[in-house]
């Protein structure tokens, strides 16, 4: 999430807004406080779950499947309801839709805190995402109808800086509250901050609306879209415990059951179902488009090839930074046996990094221009990814792996602050709004995507690593089976009880030697699943590229004309 979510252009001074107001004028700066904790609420949780994985995974009996569902469903939810809360606001008032947001994702922080099951637990996140997705596109309208001129420009470097330092401060929030309390900490901090920003809101933030000329609420493309990436994640997701072609159990769903016994698995019908939705949704939007009635997503945009370009590396690059953010917590506590605090702290470099490199992004942009600015960064995050996949071994220093964690930080600080500039140049200031809302939606379906695709190769790599590396022991095949699938089905927390039982337990003298095993199987697959990820950056880094090549055909054709 960044500052791409700016829907610029989406209130005019003309428009009845605040820009006249005495009053909102007067309080514009304390609005902008507010308006920026709840920004900065919504980004810490998207981060601040990732290091309390392990505990959580812990305490609730979870697998890996469900590990990911805390993660993914959270952004699935978001990406699906960006695009439509931003219109809805502008069509029913920002400051009200941004109170109701609030009011659901404090709802659904309390939910998750009290969650005693993985199921509860994932309702809660659906519920935090609903909030969220009111949250984030109002709050940053609101800024954008409120500011003028040099405060506008001063408005958004503040944004700016409070994206970035979130960013930061989640995985050390979530690590020192998960270590010095319970990880329902985690969300109940949440509290006492939105009631905040409730009271903040109703005294200083000004209601703002544009008028909407354009008729209808897309509804159904909603549905679509929402459906369609909805299934695909689940299929994505459930794939190793449902059977990726062979039913492997039964599957239940709304009081009905697939069963075992059928020809085929859920998972490829799933996915199917979810991409013909997808396709589905892109033909109803040109229809709408059509027919001249309101549409969430303005598919002509994608004519622009700085902003098509620009789109699919968001997307590829999301994908492979949110597959890292979910799988390195899971190594750095049952593997290098780290605290959850200690976790954090690793995390922690990557995202200082990203601080200080983001901080200075603008200075090199002026020198080599932004888009070769977001190659650069993207060769540091390929390089880096590379380097961890490299070092990620049972015995690696903490430290050593956070040195390397810093230089793909500065990668991803160099490709994410100029990435947003670079894909919106060409947009008109007109269909800014729409642009904005619509790379903030693909960022935020790439970070699902990218939680269910990398932990899905984590999986499916277990169930080779592990077996290889218990031979040897001298366990017995059928043990040997046992313990593979207790580490997948436990996101690896298997290795940390069977390591705090040292010889006591049912292993005996064997113990330490099966744990050390088990790491070393959990460390082949963290690599293989890092590698993933790269792959992802890579093609992330191809589409950079082309940004950069249809930015210099335009300045070229600009320079021809003059």
């Amino acid at each position: 999430m960044d500052a791409d979510l700016t829907r610029a252009g989406s209130a005019d001074p003309g428009d009845g807004g605040p820009a006249g107001d005495d009053r909102a004028y007067a309080n514009r700066w304390r609005a902008l406080v507010v308006l920026s904790v709840a920004l900065s609420m919504v980004v810490i949780d998207g981060t601040i779950v990732a290091v309390a994985i392990p505990d959580i995974v812990a305490d609730l009996g979870l697998g890996l499947s469900d590990a990911q569902w805390v993660s993914a469903s959270y952004a699935v939810v978001l990406a699906g309801l960006l695009l439509s809360a931003g219109r809805l606001g502008d069509r029913i008032g920002r400051r009200l839709l941004l109170v109701v947001g609030v009011a659901l994702f404090l709802a659904g922080s309390v939910m998750s805190a009290a969650a005693d099951d993985g199921g509860t637990l994932i309702g809660g996140r659906l519920v935090q995402g609903l909030g969220a997705a009111a949250i984030l596109p109002t709050t940053l309208s609101t800024v954008n109808a409120t500011f003028r001129g040099k405060d506008r420009a001063a408005a958004f470097g503040v944004w700016g800086a409070v994206i970035s330092g979130a960013a930061a401060i989640g995985p050390l929030a979530g690590g020192w509250l998960t270590t010095s309390f319970t990880w329902p900490w985690i969300f109940l901090v949440n509290l006492p901050i939105g009631v905040a920003v409730v009271v903040g809101a109703l005294l200083w933030v000004p209601e703002t609306r544009t008028k909407v000329d354009v008729p209808g609420l897309d509804v159904d493309g909603l549905l679509l879209s929402a459906l369609g990436f909805g299934a695909l994640v689940f299929g994505l997701i459930e794939g190793q415990t449902l059977g990726w072609w062979a039913p492997k159990t039964d599957f239940q769903v709304l009081g009905m059951t697939w069963p075992a016994t059928a020809p085929v698995s859920p998972v490829p019908v799933l996915l199917a179902l979810g991409l013909g939705l997808l396709v589905l949704f892109v033909v109803w939007e040109r229809h709408r488009a059509r027919v001249g009635r309101s549409a969430l997503l303005d598919l002509d945009l994608f004519r622009i090839p700085t902003f098509r370009w620009g789109n699919v590396a968001a997307t590829a690059v999301a994908v492979g930074e949110f597959g890292i953010i979910f799988v390195l917590p899971l190594f750095l506590v049952n593997v290098l046996a780290l605290s959850t605090m200690g976790a954090g702290l690793v995390l922690a470099a990557m995202a200082i990094g990203a601080f200080l490199s983001g901080a200075s992004a603008r200075h090199l942009a002026a020198r080599v221009g932004a888009p070769l600015v977001v190659v650069i960064g993207l060769v540091l995050e390929v390089v880096g990814v590379a380097a961890v996949a490299l070092v990620v071994t049972p015995d690696v220093s903490p430290w050593l792996l956070a040195v390397v964690l810093v230089v793909y930080g500065v990668g991803l600080g160099l490709a994410s602050a100029q990435l947003t500039s670079t894909t919106l140049a060409q947009v008109p200031p007109a269909q800014s709004g729409q642009g904005s809302a619509t790379q903030s939606t693909v960022r935020q379906v790439g970070s699902a995507l990218g939680t269910a695709l990398v932990g899905t190769a984590l999986a499916v790599l277990l169930a080779t690593t592990v077996p290889a590396s218990l031979d040897g022991q001298g366990l017995p095949d059928e043990q040997v089976t046992q313990l593979a699938d207790a580490t997948a089905g436990s996101a690896g927390n298997v290795i940390t009880g069977l390591r705090d039982q040292g010889t006591a337990g049912e292993l005996g003298e064997q113990g330490p030697a099966v744990v050390d095993a088990l790491s070393q199987g959990f460390a082949d697959a963290t690599r293989g699943s890092l590698l993933v990820a790269g792959v992802f950056l890579v093609a992330g880094l191809v589409a950079a590229t082309a940004v950069v090549r249809a930015s210099r055909r335009l300045e070229g054709a600009g320079t021809g004309q003059s």
